[in-house]
């Protein structure tokens, strides 16, 4: 919704906005831009007697301004129906769909195009490096837009994603997550299919190839060219690493094209992000050589293995990751770029698919690969989240306070320890107190 009031201020709209909770590095963003933020989801955001009420999914019935909107009568849409109408009509849509790297991705292609010369517009979740904002309406009859499988809004409960009308689609992964809207991965895959019923027959899919899910989505019908990538071989679009600590990729397309070059990012699961960027570039006209080169001067995108802090020899990182699967990955890839080096993870549970306790089982596992993990305990999770950690053991330490959280990790935390933060929230601010003391006790 902050990158939707951006585009709206870009179009030439004055805009204001509400939120219970705004945060860095969204709220910076919005202030930058001149977009005052009514902190609260009372009435009195709609005392400027708004044109039109763009309504984010996480408002609901029996929330004060939504029931004065409704009482008041006036015009209100939802952020998806609001971007289509207004920004996505008339252009070449090129669409970024599934479970994890969404916003590593469309980051990415954005920057790949943008590289090539096509100034195109984006609207993305998170903030790329290189553009420091996460909306742009752009130049060009291009646009690259993360698409979000969440529900749209109280009154719309499709996929965010129906509305945008891709002509160029990107298939990461899927998995079930989402379970406070989808009772299971079937629920999942029709939304899915929904999504591909909107590409046209001269447009361009690009999916992950060893994806099982995916096969499964694209075998229950699909009208559209499609194009598969994978890091494995077997498919339209291959990567590799040619170096041990990843920082050299190559890349090969259909017809056997391939380019090589340093990158700045590495890890697997982004190399698989490149190649997918890569390859939905090549619709717009952007060759496998300019594409590949592009990504040697992309920067990567905040709050992704964003690493925000080095504290004597110690390196603080904020990383979104919160489904155990991105938990996992984000700890592999770290391994394999600091060997020899401690990994430790401060870990908050916040996603209502975590709160349900869906991700139980899997939990655990994904930790195993850090030394040691110190977890936030919000109000309300069950004692069977709690048990399901007990094969960490040790290494495992749970405070229901950030500022007592924090003080343990300043205790424990030695040179050389790769320190990473998860959240897909603020987490009460722990990385930047947990800098600020080892600044003060420990020096620069």
């Amino acid at each position: 919704m902050g990158g939707v009031a951006a585009l709206a201020r870009a179009a030439g709209h004055e805009v204001t906005g509400c939120d219970r909770n705004v945060y860095p590095p969204m709220s910076t963003q919005l202030k930058s831009l001149g977009i005052q933020v009514h902190e609260g989801v009372d009435a009195g955001q709609l005392e400027v007697k708004p044109d039109c009420v763009v309504v984010g999914n996480v408002m609901s019935r029996g929330v004060e301004v939504v029931e004065a909107m409704l009482d008041s009568g006036m015009p209100y849409k939802s952020g998806p129906a609001w971007l289509a109408e207004n920004v996505l009509n008339d252009r070449h849509v090129l669409a970024v769909a599934g479970t994890h790297g969404k916003t590593t991705t469309a980051s990415m292609l954005a920057w790949i195009l943008d590289d090539a010369g096509h100034a195109p517009g984006f609207l993305i979740g998170g903030i790329p490096t290189d553009f420091g904002t996460s909306a742009r309406f752009g130049e060009s009859r291009y646009f690259v837009v993360e698409a979000d499988e969440y529900d749209t809004a109280f009154f719309d409960k499709r996929a965010k994603f129906v509305h945008y009308r891709p002509n160029t689609l990107v298939l990461n992964n899927l998995e079930y997550d989402h379970a406070d809207i989808y009772k299971d991965m079937d629920a999942i895959l029709w939304q899915f299919h929904q999504l591909l019923r909107t590409v046209p027959g001269n447009g361009r899919i690009v999916m992950n190839g060893a994806d099982e899910n995916l096969r499964r989505l694209i075998g229950q019908g699909c009208w559209t060219p499609v194009e598969t990538f994978s890091t494995g071989g077997g498919a339209d679009w291959t990567a590799r690493f040619g170096d041990k600590v990843e920082r050299h990729i190559g890349m090969q397309g259909p017809g056997g094209r391939a380019s090589e070059t340093r990158w700045k990012i590495g890890g697997l699961y982004n190399l698989e992000n490149a190649l997918a960027a890569v390859a939905a570039a090549a619709s717009a006209g952007v060759s496998l050589e300019q594409a590949v080169d592009a990504m040697s001067r992309f920067e990567g995108v905040k709050r992704r293995m964003e690493r925000t802090a080095t504290v004597a020899d110690i390196a603080i990182y904020d990383d979104f990751a919160h489904h155990p699967t991105a938990i996992a990955k984000s700890i592999r890839s770290m391994r394999k770029r600091y060997p020899g080096h401690r990994v430790v993870v401060a870990f908050e549970p916040r996603s209502n698919t975590m709160k349900l306790g869906v991700h139980n089982d899997q939990l655990a596992e994904s930790l195993q690969g850090a030394d040691l993990v110190w977890m936030f305990r919000p109000d309300g999770l069950p004692d069977e989240f709690y048990k399901s950690l007990r094969s960490l053991g040790g290494k495992l330490r749970v405070f229901d306070d950030y500022d007592r959280l924090v003080n343990d990790m300043s205790t424990r935390v030695l040179g050389g320890d790769q320190v990473v933060f998860m959240s897909n929230g603020g987490f009460g601010s722990a990385r930047q107190t947990l800098t600020a003391l080892l600044q003060r006790t420990r020096g620069s």
